[in-house]
């Protein structure tokens, strides 16, 4: 059996920085200058492991150095690395490898990037052979990526053990970097690709907020500003659901970014992951998230600032989701889901939580840590 492999190993670096994206050398050595560091292999690498029980069975196609064959040697593959070695590398690289593990006849290719490399992978190869997807971009609207790393290494297993394991089309979505920047969402179509069919493993492409919600989210917000303590940061999350909420308190909003609240006065804005830590040393806070509709995502979706190290630090009894019922049950008693990339912060969430879906109800709600 033949597995193609690769990765993105600048993939997800603007996340945590607040850069929302990592596309293009500048922002990329801007992201490196904020103390940005490479997180997509460790990603990789938690997917792959998985495939260990095949190890014998399988050859991996895969890419020189960070691009895939560091970990398929650590992890004791037979590999066969197609391409050069090169220092930098691109989006026409990782085009490039795909196209070349098209000729060798892969079964299967598992990548590990956001968005952009699954635009990538889909102009190299589109819907000839089947793909899955491990999460480590900061944007993540494809339908093409499993729940979270391990996941995507479950589909591949699956897939390359059952012959028969059915295969559908999904949506290669991307969106426009510099207008995200800007606080719009311009999402483009740009293709279908083949995944194995595990709805369970596999997210959902992201949906948007459904009309009507208007009223609930006026309610959510004016109970939250209600409850507002004093002398407590209050970190909002990015999203449309928590815009009211500053639009109330008179304050500008970052609406793709996270912002900082205390007695009711903006104190930064747009901030990233180090300066998020350094205002709430020895202050009290408390993070205001929703839910990605359709996914079901609270953490570790496009808001990669809010990391293990800030939840850790502000407590899980101190963070409030908000969420209108249509937007919960558009996840089909799904449950939410927390990935931050460390295993012991996201079994913190295991069970149940509070979810503000009006100015007067709470709804209890499922939480997992992936």
């Amino acid at each position: 059996m033949k597995l193609g492999f690769i990765v993105n190993p600048i993939a997800g670096m603007g996340g945590k920085v607040g850069l929302k994206g990592t596309d293009g050398e500048e922002v990329l050595e801007k992201a490196r200058e904020l103390g940005a560091y490479p997180e997509a292999p460790i990603k990789a690498k938690k997917a792959l492991e998985v495939l260990l029980p095949l190890k014998e069975k399988i050859a991996v196609f895969t890419c020189p150095g960070s691009m895939g064959e560091e970990i398929a040697k650590q992890l004791g593959f037979k590999s066969i690395v197609l391409g050069e070695q090169k220092d930098i590398t691109g989006p026409e690289d990782t085009e490039k490898a795909a196209n070349m593990m098209l000729d060798e006849g892969i079964d299967i290719l598992l990548f590990a990037g956001g968005d952009g490399t699954a635009r990538n992978i889909y102009n190299a190869i589109g819907d000839k052979v089947p793909v899955i997807g491990i999460p480590a971009g900061v944007k993540i609207h494809s339908g093409v990526y499993a729940n979270h790393p391990k996941a995507a290494g479950e589909v591949a297993l699956k897939y390359l053990m059952d012959n028969y394991m059915e295969v559908k089309e999904v949506e290669v979505m991307d969106i426009d970097e510099e207008a995200f920047r800007k606080g719009q969402v311009t999402a483009k179509l740009y293709g279908y690709m083949k995944v194995p069919f595990e709805p369970q493993l596999v997210q959902n492409q992201k949906s948007g907020g459904i009309e009507g919600e208007e009223a609930a989210l006026d309610g959510i917000s004016d109970k939250i500003i209600e409850q507002m303590e004093e002398n407590t940061i209050y970190i909002v999350g990015s999203g449309t659901s928590t815009r009211p909420i500053m639009e109330k308190l008179g304050l500008p909003n970052t609406l793709l970014g996270i912002d900082l609240v205390k007695d009711k006065q903006l104190i930064d804005s747009d901030v990233n992951e180090k300066e998020i830590l350094q205002h709430i040393e020895g202050e009290k806070a408390k993070i205001i998230v929703t839910v990605i509709g359709g996914q079901g995502y609270i953490f570790g979706r496009g808001n990669q600032q809010l990391s293990a190290d800030i939840i850790k630090k502000v407590g899980k009894e101190n963070i409030i989701i908000i969420a209108t019922k249509k937007k919960l049950m558009s996840l089909g008693g799904r449950p939410l889901l927390v990935d931050t990339g460390n295993d012991e912060v996201n079994s913190m969430f295991n069970g149940y939580m509070r979810v503000r879906t009006s100015y007067y109800e709470e709804v209890v709600h499922m939480v997992k840590g992936l």
